[in-house]
């Protein structure tokens, strides 16, 4: 009989313990389809995703939900946490599709919901959430749902949206509300120029959110970014159609906390409504908009490449009509060039009992596309200029 040597022990010990660790981190994983979910797209997999999640949420340590290739049909699901081991990450191969009747989903303010968790990733996937028929209502002057979100995260931290697409969103793409430490990176979205309320991304009442190489086509901002923000990084994002990144709307609330410390650059603006807005309602209210960068932005047939409206009112139905008590300051827009689709290419109008301050436009360079010459309007600002700027006309 050979006797086991200490170095063949030890290598035995090693080999079982590799064994064991990856037996362990396999059992981990759970499989949507282990749970009963039909990739046929006409099943409904709502219950296979919940049980996934709560094997996953509750188990020793961080896991992973994994959705094989193919189709599934999910209804309204609210993916709540804490958890008890650590992160859990949806690893999506295939496409999760909403139910075909928008009436099933659209009563709820979301169609897949993450809340009060630490640690939650989704990597890749396509969000389908079939909401032409939803906008055809809308558009009707019909009575109709509001619409769900597709996907939403609120009281959460330490999230990450990677390689994800949306598509046909009910409502808005992705909502981030409440939450600490977000990336999202590499998202796309998709949904026709003319959808009402489909926004790509918003984000409120939020810090530390990062947004990285995203493409967003929608009929409403491609980034909207609302009360309570701080800590913003937005780069590298392709926009069109849509209305623009725009902060705000602001001020629908007499007390509402403000918007600071938000850095735009390096994107790019092709045929959309706005390009970088700032908006307000005319009315008394507590909110603020302090400490913004714009730069490197790219303009391409943009109808309002640069814009700041404290006299917001989609629609002139049921304007306040009066000054808007958002305070703007601090905000720089560096190095924004390209076409205007309007011949006023930079619009300032803000508060009169308010007034913008300490506004800074620098090489900034916008023509009109179909005359040359842009021009700028403001009223009630006061700021700076330097380098080249056209239009010219803001600032003494």
């Amino acid at each position: 009989m050979a006797i086991a040597t200490p170095s063949l022990i030890c290598l035995l010990l090693l080999v079982t313990s590799f064994v064991s660790s990856c037996s362990a981190s396999a059992s981990l994983s759970y499989n949507v389809v282990t749970y009963g979910a039909k990739p046929s797209g006409n099943a409904d997999s709502t219950k296979a995703f919940v049980t996934a999640w709560n094997l996953a949420c509750n188990a020793p340590r961080s896991a992973m939900i994994y959705v094989p290739p193919g189709t599934f049909l999910l209804k309204s699901v609210n993916f709540v946490g804490p958890c008890n081991g650590g992160t859990v990450t949806f690893r999506i191969d295939g496409t999760l599709v909403a139910p075909s009747d928008f009436k099933v989903i659209g009563d709820n303010p979301n169609w897949l919901f993450f809340q009060n968790l630490d640690g939650v990733s989704i990597v890749g996937g396509v969000l389908d959430g079939r909401g032409g028929g939803l906008w055809d209502c809308k558009n009707s002057g019909k009575s109709c749902p509001s619409g769900a979100t597709s996907i939403g995260f609120s009281r959460s931290k330490n999230v990450e949206i990677s390689g994800l697409t949306s598509l046909n969103s009910q409502m808005f793409h992705i909502v981030i509300n409440g939450c600490e430490n977000v990336k999202l990176q590499g998202v796309k979205v998709n949904a026709d120029g003319e959808s009402p309320n489909t926004d790509g991304i918003h984000v409120q009442m939020s810090s530390g959110v990062t947004i990285l190489g995203a493409k967003i086509k929608t009929g409403d901002d491609c980034v909207s970014i609302g009360p309570g923000t701080n800590n913003l990084w937005i780069e590298n994002v392709a926009c069109g159609p849509g209305h623009g990144i725009s902060i705000g709307s602001l001020g629908k609330e007499s007390e509402e906390p403000g918007v600071q410390n938000v850095t735009v650059r390096s994107v790019t603006f092709t045929g959309s409504q706005n390009g970088l807005r700032i908006k307000s309602w005319g009315r008394p209210s507590t909110g603020f908009v302090r400490n913004v960068l714009f730069q490197h932005a790219l303009m391409v047939d943009v109808e309002n490449p640069i814009v700041i409206d404290q006299n917001y009112c989609p629609d002139h139905k049921g304007c306040p009509g009066k000054a808007s008590g958002v305070r703007i300051s601090g905000v720089t827009y560096q190095d924004i060039h390209g076409t205007s689709a309007t011949e006023v290419a930079v619009k300032l109008d803000c508060s009169s009992k308010n007034p913008c301050s300490q506004i800074k436009l620098q090489d900034v360079k916008l023509s009109y596309n179909k005359q040359g010459a842009a021009q700028a309007s403001c009223s009630h600002v006061d700021g700076t200029v330097s380098g080249i700027v056209e239009p010219s006309g803001c600032f003494s």
